[in-house]
């Protein structure tokens, strides 16, 4: 009788970073970061998101980030050409002594933000993915720009009308568009939270951690963690595959008042420690739960795509979709 192998039902991560060995490649590129004013940034970025994925394993094999620092560079030049025209306008329009001038140039200054982020999540999620394998299998992201600007323009539009309240909704939205055109060879992805839920979420964090002082913010941020993490889907061959997030609210607790007492007493210097041990409590964390078979992945249609531009437009922003 053939004896068929069982597949365990839950899979986990592993982040093997240390904080010594962050703090090394973090103070290098620091330092070389000032002396030449900024240009080394690019090739700092790539080396450090490099470190990240080859610290994290899952099922016996790390992931790479194929990411060249000449990629990231003109992507940083094409940002910073952008953004010096719109501020050497605004400057020119709010300058002039003409009211309406500075009115127009300050409208049209925000305005062009407001272009430019959709542009910039969509080349960010295409780059990053392009540039990310396991197994030598890469993702890849098939999204449509004209989609993604109408998405974004919609959810904008309805967040400024209603004071902000659409925004969870909005942001629910992005996440679910973004996962539905993602693939990782033969695997597809899904988001199944909710706008209505994330705004419960919010709600009930802000006005509980107000009326008990900061307490309830432990429980405020598990639930925030969860909500993003859990409604993740996988699907392989028809077969949908859970993630859960499995963290008390002491966990948190933990988490961020280490973090929060090792920034402080050491002016910040403890900031390469901080985010190995941040890491670790997130990709540790996070359990794949159903029917996975890594040798049932195969490569499909590879995207090169090296623009990085857009993931350079997010640093910018200080926006962290990915």
């Amino acid at each position: 009788m053939e004896i068929v192998e069982q597949k365990p039902s839950k899979h986990i991560f592993l982040f093997l970073g240390k904080g010594v060995e962050y703090a090394i490649i973090f103070f290098k590129n620091l330092i070389l970061t000032i002396l030449t004013l900024g240009l080394y940034y690019p090739w700092a970025k790539v080396e450090m998101l490099k470190y990240f994925y080859q610290t994290t394993e899952f099922k016996g094999n790390r992931f790479t980030f194929h990411g060249t620092g000449a990629e990231v560079f003109k992507g940083f030049i094409k940002v910073y050409i952008v953004f010096i025209a719109l501020y050497v306008f605004l400057i020119y329009g709010t300058s002039s002594g003409r009211a309406d001038l500075a009115l127009i140039s300050l409208l049209l200054f925000y305005v062009a933000i407001i272009l430019i982020i959709p542009l910039a999540i969509h080349g960010a999620v295409r780059y990053r993915s392009s540039r990310s394998s396991w197994r030598g299998i890469h993702f890849k992201y098939f999204g449509n720009r004209k989609e993604m600007y109408k998405l974004c323009l919609v959810g904008f539009l309805l967040t400024i009308i209603t004071f902000g309240i659409y925004n969870s909704w909005f942001k629910v939205d992005l996440r679910k568009y973004i996962f539905k055109h993602l693939k990782f060879g033969n695997l597809s992805f899904d988001f199944i939270g909710d706008g209505g839920t994330l705004f419960l979420i919010h709600l009930k964090g802000i006005f509980l951690s107000y009326i008990t002082l900061g307490i309830y913010s432990f429980w405020y941020m598990r639930e925030l963690y969860q909500f993003h993490i859990q409604n993740m889907v996988v699907y392989q061959n028809d077969k949908k595959i859970m993630t859960k997030f499995n963290v008390s609210v002491g966990d948190v607790f933990e988490l961020i008042v280490i973090n929060a007492i090792l920034i402080i007493f050491t002016l910040g210097l403890a900031s390469p420690w901080v985010t190995t041990r941040t890491l670790r409590f997130f990709i540790a964390n996070v359990v794949i739960e159903g029917e996975f078979n890594e040798d049932d992945i195969k490569q499909t249609e590879l995207d090169d795509y090296g623009d990085a531009a857009g993931d350079d437009y997010l640093d910018f922003f200080d926006i962290d979709i990915l």
